[in-house]
């Protein structure tokens, strides 16, 4: 077994969006409180709360990069990677978390109705606050995509639904200061709860499917078995592929059956080639290959391949 892989550059310097992230969810935490105090909206309130957990969940972040940045370790052969998963799914049930508090709250002010106070001035700190929020949202999910951070896309996936949430609030607070219905305010808060919480499925379920070795995308399968497809005839065959991703760096390995004639140069040679065009096509991949004879009959037991056969 061959291995050719490059080790992810350092990451740490992602710690710096975490950061940006605590300190947004700090100013918002304090606007938003600042909101619900002016006028005594139940919706405000959870909104506040929401902005509380982001500042949790964003020093989770903090932590999960800076795990995932450490390099190859004796114990971690494959790197750190996979902790931005941890810090995925831990957004995602903090986000869920908020909804169940969101929603219970309320639903609670729904049966004791209070009428609500300084609404122009509330709306507006509720607005400034969420315009942080989005302007942060945007940089994390731009740079999580740069760098294929399942870290920071969690992050800015918390503050664009935090945005949604404040928008819905809004829209509850206004509705209730244009018509003088009360009950309106803790509806449109029990609504937005029910939303924040299905963004927070997701995310788990994404952080799950990355803990648990999921394949690669079809898409990036397709660009390995193109490349693969070049270096079939003349006696060279692939099989038993397997491919998983770990945070920003991928991982796939096959076997390579060639003649049984080919020298040990041949082979290492062929297998390089291989391997470099599977990494200049995928980045941040590392590639296990492994070598055997064409006229083996023991070079195809392998449950894997016996599977790929009763497939086809």
């Amino acid at each position: 077994m061959c291995y050719y892989g490059p080790v992810i550059p350092d990451r740490l310097h992602l710690t710096r969006f975490a950061w940006l992230s605590i300190g947004t969810a700090l100013l918002t935490m304090g606007l938003k409180a600042t909101a619900y105090l002016l006028t005594g909206s139940v919706g405000l309130l959870s909104d506040a709360m929401e902005s509380g957990i982001n500042l949790v969940a964003a020093f989770a972040a903090l932590i999960a990069l800076s795990v995932a940045a450490q390099p190859p370790d004796a114990e971690h052969a494959y790197g750190h990677s996979k902790a931005e998963y941890f810090s995925s799914a831990l957004e995602g049930g903090l986000i869920l978390l908020a909804a169940v508090t969101i929603v219970a709250t309320g639903v609670e002010r729904l049966l004791h109705p209070r009428e609500l106070q300084q609404l122009d001035l509330g709306i507006g700190v509720a607005v400034l606050a969420s315009l942080f929020n989005l302007a942060t949202a945007v940089v994390l999910r731009r740079a999580g995509r740069a760098y294929e951070s399942a870290t920071l896309e969690a992050d800015a996936q918390h503050l664009l639904s935090d945005v949604w949430t404040t928008a819905g609030v809004v829209v509850g607070v206004g509705a209730t200061w244009l018509t003088g219905w009360q009950p309106l305010d803790p509806i449109v808060a029990i609504i937005v709860g029910v939303n924040i919480g299905w963004t927070s499925v997701g995310l788990v379920r994404s952080a799950m499917a990355g803990l648990m070795d999921t394949a690669l995308p079809p898409e990036e399968q397709a660009i390995i078995y193109e490349v693969l497809e070049k270096y079939s005839g003349g006696g060279v065959q692939f099989h038993a592929v397997r491919t998983r991703r770990a945070g920003a760096q991928r991982f796939v390995s096959f076997h390579v059956l060639v003649p049984g004639a080919l020298t040990v140069q041949q082979g290492h040679d062929l297998l390089e080639e291989i391997e470099q065009q599977i990494r200049a096509s995928l980045p941040r991949t590392s590639v296990f290959t492994h070598i055997e004879p064409l006229e083996d009959p023991s070079s195809w037991n392998d449950p894997l391949i016996r599977e790929e056969a009763g497939r086809n």
